[in-house]
């Protein structure tokens, strides 16, 4: 009897490993790249870094002279969704100085989900398992690594129920960099569905991970959590009860940007800005042509910006919690969302700058 020269499979379903290095004198590599159905990833070629030669660039990395190349990672599904019951489970690490572009080649949508069992589940025995598919993200970032993770929205299907949990931690002093976008769409508008999903839950954490202390162990401290629950179970069968979509007040679309890191400071400066350059109630009206001093093309692109944003129903606000910018935002439509999203970062231009034009490729 024959036996099996290969080791056995570790891997599970679902589960990826992203492991970015950077090699001596400055060379970055994804050193582990690996995942299993119903997860893929794919890595095209590494960019330059904008502005720069990857043989001109020979010194080793720092804070201001950073490695000349910028990995780009898809994260993809097969079938283009995930069905009841799928899970995705995906860890990371970027080591110092290195930096990752996480992308989506589209929404990722959310089929539906089978009835839950009801309290006489046991006597049936063909009744389906409470399925709920959920997807989990746990990506280190060393100092001075930067991650600018733009994905296209999450799209749930009628009756579907998804979790996600997405937590960043900064290791070392500290000093990583992120730029993530999380957001949600009402569902596929064309079919008539608008936010009837049964539940959609997303976890966004940023952790800050000491060195080691004297114990030995690694104390770890929350620097910011967001959440949105969106439930349309909750009360069913009540009377008068509001579903989802009672709630939404015409909204078509609700996502977060969550910004952290030295380099990413001008763009959290440029979103607070602009935020308290808002007009208020009693302002003046900038669809309303009014005579008066001449503006400059900074102002007359911010009336604009603002003219667009009440045509397509945009609402959002900024804040800064414990060092990190958290920009909320909704719009009537998932392409007015878009325009504003990529308007604003294109306005900045740091992302543009830091990571190349790919890494605004799903706002296009």
């Amino acid at each position: 009897m024959s036996t099996n020269p290969f080791a056995p499979s570790t891997s599970k379903p679902g589960h990826g490993t992203i492991l970015l290095a950077l090699l001596p004198p400055n060379t970055p590599v994804l050193q582990t790249l690996s995942y299993q159905y119903p997860l893929k990833l794919i890595a095209p070629a590494a960019i330059p870094l904008p502005g720069s030669s990857y043989t001109s660039i020979s010194t080793l990395p720092t804070a201001t002279t950073p490695p000349p190349l910028i990995n780009t990672i898809f994260l993809l599904t097969y079938g283009g969704g995930l069905v009841a019951g799928d899970s995705i489970n995906l860890t990371g690490h970027l080591a110092a100085s290195t930096r990752l572009i996480l992308l989506t080649q589209g929404s990722t949508k959310i089929f539906k989900s089978p009835p839950p069992p009801t309290p006489s589940a046991h006597l049936i025995p063909s009744q389906p398992p409470d399925l709920t598919t959920s997807q989990h993200l746990h990506l280190t970032i060393s100092d001075n690594a930067a991650l600018c993770y733009l994905p296209d929205p999450v799209q749930p299907f009628a009756a579907s129920r998804f979790t996600q949990t997405q937590i960043f931690t900064l290791s070392g002093s500290g000093n990583g960099n992120l730029c993530v976008l999380d957001w949600v769409c009402e569902g596929r508008s064309a079919r008539g569905e608008k936010w009837a999903m049964e539940r959609y839950v997303s976890w966004n954490e940023v952790w800050l991970s000491s060195s080691e202390t004297d114990d030995s162990r690694k104390k770890s401290r929350l620097l910011l959590r967001d959440s949105i629950i969106l439930d349309n179970e909750d009360g069913q069968g009540d009377v008068g009860r509001m579903g989802i979509r009672d709630h939404m007040d015409g909204l078509g679309i609700f996502g977060t940007l969550l910004l952290r890191g030295a380099l990413f400071d001008a763009l959290g400066r440029y979103f607070i800005d602009e935020y308290r350059l808002l007009p208020r109630i009693g302002g003046a009206k900038w669809d309303v042509p009014t005579e008066g001093p001449k503006v400059d093309d900074v102002e007359k692109e911010r009336r604009r910006r603002q003219k667009q944003e009440a045509e397509d129903g945009l609402v959002w606000t900024a804040a800064v919690v414990r060092g990190c910018v958290v920009v909320k935002f909704g719009a009537r439509e998932v392409e007015g969302a878009r325009r504003w999203v990529g308007g604003m970062l294109r306005s900045e231009g740091s992302v543009e700058r830091l990571f190349g034009e790919r890494a605004l490729l799903c706002l296009r």
